[in-house]
C-alpha cells in the first residue's frame, strides 16, 4: 500500500510557474512508477507526465512538453512537477498516481492515487 499526498497548487498568472510535490508513504517508493494527471471541470482526466522508478526515463504529454519537468527524489519519497510558462488551459486539479508496473499514460491502470491539488492559471 502506498499513500500519496499532493501539494503546491495555487493561483498563478499566465506565464508564471508552480512546483507540485507528490509525497509518498508506505512501501519503498523507488519500486513505483509515478505519473501526473489532471482533470479540468467538465473534461476527462488526461495524462501530463510520468517518471520511471529510478528517474532515468520521463514521459510527457505533447501539451506540456518543453514547459513541465517531472523529477523524483527517492530518498525523500517525493516526485515533483515543475510547471513553467503556465497557460489558462493548464487550470485543473492535478493528481499523482503510482504503480509497481510501467503504466505510462494509462491512468486507469495505476493502483494508487492522491487526493489532488488545484492549479488555477489566470489570464
Amino acid at each position: 500500500q502506498v499513500q500519496l499526498v499532493e501539494s503546491g497548487g495555487g493561483l498563478v498568472q499566465a506565464g508564471g510557474s508552480l512546483r507540485l510535490s507528490c509525497a509518498a508513504s508506505g512501501r519503498t517508493f523507488s519500486n513505483y512508477f509515478v505519473g501526473w494527471f489532471r482533470q479540468a471541470p467538465g473534461k476527462e482526466r488526461e495524462f501530463v507526465a510520468a517518471i520511471s522508478w529510478s528517474g532515468v526515463s520521463t514521459y510527457y504529454a505533447d501539451s506540456v512538453k518543453g514547459r513541465f519537468t517531472i523529477a523524483r527524489d527517492n530518498a525523500k519519497n517525493t516526485v515533483y512537477l515543475q510547471m513553467n510558462s503556465l497557460k489558462p488551459e493548464d487550470t485543473a486539479v492535478y493528481y499523482c498516481a503510482a504503480d509497481a508496473a510501467r503504466r505510462g499514460s494509462r491512468g486507469g491502470e495505476y493502483d494508487y492515487w492522491g487526493q489532488g491539488t488545484q492549479v488555477t492559471v489566470s489570464s
